[in-house]
């Protein structure tokens, strides 16, 4: 029946960062910003989803940040940043920019990652010049450019307009989720995560999700129902790497296949099976590991090597 934030304990535990500081979006949106890892080693960027937090990265973050800058953030309204009356696709990419001015070096290239809402951010961003200053490659997991209520599968029926409706309806709903009970974790569960989900996976992501203010929820949830980023992904001309979960209900697959369709450079697509919609959580090492490739690709493996001497002089 705890309202704890996140788990506060094994390995979806959140590390404590090495600094925290403030970003402040275009229209004063102030960020809640976390950066872990050494300084001068190669940079990667966290965006998450709706409903979740810099939490929801804790099994990244406590590997990449042996050898990694790592910048996580709170989008607006969610964890530790307070809310904001502006909630659309290019507030995202505005406080994305924010986070990038305030922790990237000018001209440093980092490797971005969204998962869901993060990765509709940086889809949102693709054609920013802040953006595409610090872009070198990104990753984006078990997300979508459009068509995300009409293709969920949260609704077990037939595609149509009722079932539109009603998976409109209930991702819309103003209601509390409550305290974290066995039957929230079933719902949960459900909804976003592969039937293997392990209890603890379940628990980690339960406790993120329901810690999320039931207004901010319901806010965002309209900006998702009527998103298309169509556009935006023909944008997103850097390599970019997709990974998403066949059992997807959230985001289902189609939405991959059709983001590596329009990628004007994409350099790699994984379909995890049985996995859901928490796709880093669910495979965290998996994840890990397309990061760490991403980095040696696209951020420059002598960069990386010169960190490792440094470090070992």
């Amino acid at each position: 029946m705890s309202r704890l934030m996140h788990v506060s304990s094994g390995p979806y535990a959140p590390p404590v960062p090495a600094s925290e500081l403030t970003a402040v979006s275009a229209d004063g949106a102030r960020l809640h910003v976390e950066v872990h890892g050494p300084d001068g080693a190669p940079a990667v960027v966290l965006s998450h989803g709706w409903s979740c937090s810099t939490a929801f990265w804790a099994a990244q973050v406590r590997d990449l940040a042996a050898d990694h800058r790592v910048i996580a953030y709170d989008q607006r309204g969610h964890g530790r940043s307070p809310a904001h009356p502006v909630c659309s696709a290019d507030a995202l990419a505005d406080d994305l920019e924010a986070v990038l001015a305030a922790t990237l070096a000018p001209g440093e290239k980092a490797v971005l990652v969204g998962h869901s809402m993060g990765g509709m951010t940086l889809m949102a961003a693709a054609g920013r010049a802040r953006f595409r200053e610090h872009a070198g490659a990104v990753l984006l997991c078990s997300t979508g450019s459009s068509r995300l209520v009409a293709e969920s599968l949260v609704v077990p029926m037939r595609a149509g307009r009722a079932r539109t409706w009603l998976t409109g309806k209930i991702l819309g709903s103003r209601a509390p989720l409550g305290p974290v009970t066995p039957l929230a974790r079933r719902i949960l569960k459900y909804a976003t995560m592969g039937p293997g989900s392990a209890p603890g996976m379940v628990e980690a992501c339960a406790r993120i999700v329901h810690a999320c203010p039931r207004k901010v929820r319901y806010a965002w949830s309209h900006v998702l129902d009527t998103l298309d980023l169509d556009h935006h992904v023909r944008e997103l001309s850097v390599p970019t790497a997709v990974v998403a979960g066949t059992a997807d209900r959230m985001t289902p697959v189609v939405h991959a296949r059709a983001l590596v369709a329009a990628l004007p450079h994409c350099v790699g697509s994984t379909e995890l099976p049985g996995l859901g919609h928490m796709t880093p959580v669910e495979a965290p090492e998996l994840v890990i590991t397309r990061i760490r490739e991403l980095v040696s690709a696209h951020i420059g493996i002598q960069r990386i090597q010169r960190f490792q001497q440094r470090e070992g002089a």
